[in-house]
């Protein structure tokens, strides 16, 4: 049972301590709130009991008491006394204070908090008032470990206060639950004798934020009422905004949360801490190179945050930017994550060596000191790929290193200090043009790798790398230029020369020494197209062009059987070119001539051939390379059908020797076969059955065709 005369008491007591607490608070109250926003809420009564517990109270004779106002809120009935809120914060275990509502945690993607964890330096003198309001309910969501349980009153409060000095709005405050409320004491971020909604257990916190207070709104994503089950916020409070993308983020939604932080930064574009979330957003989405602006802009609108600084070194230690990542780690005032400078040290150690083996040009030892590297965490770093490619490419893997150079990390626009980041003694975005130049170059595109050496020059004039790749890629391309002009005036010994100037600035240019071999093959000189297209093939062993020289080389000094094996090769890279497998047959008919074997009517392409006897039948299957034996009926449908398919194959595949026989006009052919079902199919190579197929598709016969013209 209630006691009047005590109630008015107490609510005498503290309604004298909670105006000395006004008068405190209203000296700081504007000085260092990055997150405050003043709310226009209007009329002055703001009931914190429903309608029918007012009548309750009322029916049992229970006397009207008065109400006080707080700083960021208000209370009503039996309380005990309040602490004073302290101007320093929360503090958390690097000794700095904290944003609220910042995404907080041990790494740049950490979980966050919706109350507060974000690290913040202080300067001397500097004080703190972060209280958070929830923009339609008219209060203000706290908990605190002096929070006490306030008993129902049958009277109405005469409204809320905020710390604007305005009224809340009758009506403004959303339906309450049956829990009681506790009034908060103004610990962390929230207001001296903030109502918390529903009793809340003080001195809760989230994983990623010891000792801070988990503060649910009643709005948006407080309480129960998370993004998920309850939508988005539909008001214009940043704070709301902010709380709303905390929650995505923390469900991994990043595309979603990065959303509500660009409406939040719309609304207050001051605020380091939007900035700084957005920046853990869009490192969520790989973005890291926008994520490092939005860093650099949050440690320039408050230069002692620290959070930022740590999530700047991380995202510049992902990127390879050792120094830059050190600047931020150890900024002034922090103590540096003795894990993130362990990482750190890996990653500077590593590089060091790969710049060192660099230098000797031992590019085995650099791709291993590269994934060394990128596994103790410069997992994004373009120039570190690059790296790669340059040394895939000195060790004559020009598809890998091409293919590399096209999947590295996608690097974005740099910022002021990104770009003055250096990587191997020259800035880090001209060694990007400086490998491409020499993939260009070994490419045979002579006027990309021009305008990619011209801009390496542009970004970096000053290193002598760079210079120097300039000088010789220009004279390489003009070197080229002239022996092109001069081979198709057929002036081929002056092309040769032209071709050797080249290769001297350019030893390593598969394209000059295919060029050159051209010239030694028009001029006659077969061992030396020979030697060049070694030298090429060397180096691009794939080159179709530099194989085409040689085979044709060896066919003019009639080494046989080296013309096969590069015409076998040629075949299967270019299976539709006539030319050479008209080439190929050739050399297969000359090497077995020089073997002394039997060879006659043989003829290149052509139409099927029927074969009507045993005797042909053998000699027939027994010629060098391929022949494909078509077993049929000359009545069956099916037969028929396929049928006009092999005489498309035949022209198709001219290098193969193509064979029909009708087994009822030819039946000692069939019985020697074991032929009994149409239409069948038996592929011979040099004599020998390789395979048999019954009653084949079309693709079926094709494929098996192909297969074994290889």
């Amino acid at each position: 049972m209630s006691h009047p005369g005590k109630h008015a008491t107490e609510l005498d007591s503290v309604t004298d301590r909670f105006r000395d607490s006004l008068s405190c608070e209203a000296v700081s109250r504007d000085a260092n709130k990055p997150d405050f926003r003043e709310l226009d809420l209007g009329s002055p009564v703001s009931p914190l009991r429903t309608a029918h517990h007012a009548i309750g109270a009322a029916g049992n004779g229970g006397p009207a008491a008065s109400t006080s106002s707080s700083s960021s809120g208000s209370f009503s009935g039996r309380t005990n006394p309040v602490s004073r809120r302290s101007d320093s914060g929360h503090t958390n275990s690097n000794g700095n204070n904290n944003h609220s509502g910042e995404l907080s945690g041990s790494s740049e993607n950490s979980p966050t908090a919706t109350g507060g964890g974000n690290t913040r330096i202080l300067k001397p003198g500097q004080t703190r008032s972060d209280s958070i309001y929830s923009g339609q309910n008219g209060g203000s969501s706290s908990s605190s470990s002096s929070a006490v349980n306030s008993p129902p009153l049958n009277v109405l409060p005469t409204g809320n206060i905020c710390p604007s000095g305005r009224i809340v709005k009758t009506g403004m405050v959303a339906n309450r639950s049956s829990r009681s409320d506790v009034l908060g004491s103004g610990m962390g971020n929230y207001g001296h004798g903030s109502i918390i909604r529903g009793g809340g257990k003080s001195g809760s916190s989230t994983p990623d934020s010891p000792g801070i207070p988990t503060v649910r709104s009643s709005i948006g994503i407080g309480g129960e009422g998370n993004v998920a089950k309850r939508g988005a916020p539909q008001g214009s409070d940043p704070e709301e905004l902010k709380r709303a993308g905390n929650e995505h983020y923390k469900r991994g939604h990043f595309a979603e949360a990065l959303g509500f932080y660009d409406r939040a930064i719309a609304l207050s574009p001051a605020s380091a801490a939007y900035r700084s979330n957005r920046a853990a957003a869009l490192t969520g989405l790989g973005r890291l190179g926008e994520a490092v602006r939005e860093c650099e802009e949050a440690v320039r609108l408050d230069p002692n945050y620290g959070r930022a600084h740590h999530r700047l070194a991380c995202l510049f230690l992902r990127l390879g930017q050792v120094e830059n990542a050190r600047k931020h780690l150890c900024y002034p005032g922090m103590h540096p994550d003795p894990n993130e400078m362990q990482k750190l040290q890996l990653v500077e150690k590593h590089i060091a060596k790969c710049g060192d083996v660099r230098r000797i040009r031992d590019w085995e030892s650099v791709l291993r000191e590269l994934d060394a590297a990128i596994a103790a965490g410069a997992d994004s770093s373009p120039q570190l790929f690059m790296c790669r490619a340059e040394a895939l490419l000195k060790l004559h893997q020009i598809d890998d290193a091409e293919s590399i150079s096209i999947h590295i990390p996608k690097s974005e626009p740099l910022t002021s200090s990104s770009s003055q980041a250096k990587f191997f003694g020259m800035l880090s975005e001209a060694y990007l043009y400086f490998v491409r130049v020499q993939i260009e170059m070994a490419l045979g595109r002579f006027e990309n790798a021009v305008k990619a050496a011209e801009k390496a020059s542009q970004i970096d004039s000053r290193n002598v790398e760079v210079a120097v790749l300039v000088n010789n890629v220009r004279m390489v391309a003009r070197a080229r230029v002239r022996g092109n002009d001069l081979f198709k005036s057929e002036r081929f010994t002056e092309a040769c020369s032209a071709y050797g100037d080249g290769l001297r600035l350019d030893p390593s240019n598969s394209v000059l020494y295919c060029n050159r071999a051209a010239c030694w093959f028009k001029l006659g000189q077969w061992e030396r197209s020979i030697e060049d297209s070694n030298h090429a093939l060397k180096i691009q062993p794939n080159y179709t062009k530099a194989l085409l020289r040689r085979a044709a080389s060896n066919t003019k000094l009639e080494r046989w059987e080296e013309a096969v094996k590069d015409y076998e090769v040629l075949r299967k890279e270019l299976p539709n070119n006539n030319e050479v497998a008209e080439a190929l047959f050739h050399a297969q008919v000359a090497l077995k001539k020089s073997r002394g074997e039997e060879v006659y009517n043989l003829k290149f392409g052509g139409e099927v051939e029927e074969v009507s006897g045993l005797e042909q039948f053998r000699a027939a299957i027994t010629l060098p390379g391929v022949s494909v034996v078509h077993f049929e009926i000359a009545s069956n449908s099916q037969c028929k059908q396929i049928s006009a398919f092999v005489d498309t194959l035949c022209g198709r595949y001219p290098s193969i020797n193509f064979l029909k026989v009708d087994i009822q006009e030819s039946p000692a052919v069939a019985t020697a076969e074991n032929v009994r079902i149409v239409p069948t199919f038996k592929i011979y190579k040099n004599g020998s059955r390789v395979k048999e197929i019954v009653c084949p598709s079309r693709d079926m016969l094709e494929h098996s065709v192909r297969h074994y013209s290889f």
